[in-house]
């Protein structure tokens, strides 16, 4: 018997925590976060642009890749994918506070899952393992700036791929 493989499908929540991950963070800065990417998640699945963008810093840089990089490629995968939903496994997360910035780095594992708009199959547009998101307080919010690591010049931004998402 043969079983086809679907995209797996979040039931409750877009973010799951492992067991023991707040280690360093308090219950209630883990709760902000998880908090950031569920609005984000939930921009996503409504495919609202806007506010999705209110999701990522002012000087957010993934590889290069800037805020209006990361507007092209979301109106991008809108335009080309419906019933977006993703999915993100929290396994650690610490915190700094340096200058009067408080920044997060969380180790995401997780996916970005659609059915493309042309022929109506279910598709993975991304999917990374153990990422290292990067996330700054601004006005009180989380807001995501990159993942650690630096940039990369070798990563043009027309060739970027679907993934300076989150």
């Amino acid at each position: 018997m043969i079983h086809l493989c679907h995209p797996p499908t979040p039931v409750a929540a877009a973010v799951e925590v492992a067991p023991r991950t707040v280690a360093e963070a308090d219950q209630a800065t883990l709760n902000e976060l998880v908090a950031a990417f569920d609005r984000a998640e939930d921009s996503v699945q409504h495919a609202d642009l806007d506010t999705l963008m209110d999701f990522y810093a002012k000087a957010y840089n993934y590889h290069g890749l800037k805020r209006s990089d990361v507007r092209r490629v979301w109106s991008e995968v809108f335009e080309h994918y419906e019933q977006l939903t993703s999915k993100h496994v929290f396994t650690e997360l610490k915190l700094v506070k340096a200058g009067g910035v408080r920044k997060a780095y969380v180790t995401c594992t997780g996916g970005l899952y659609g059915t493309a708009k042309e022929t109506g199959k279910p598709i993975t547009i991304d999917s990374w393992v153990q990422e290292v998101h990067h996330l700054v307080k601004e006005k009180g919010e989380w807001k995501f700036l990159g993942n650690a690591g630096g940039t990369s010049p070798s990563v043009p931004p027309a060739s970027a791929p679907h993934h300076p998402l989150f």
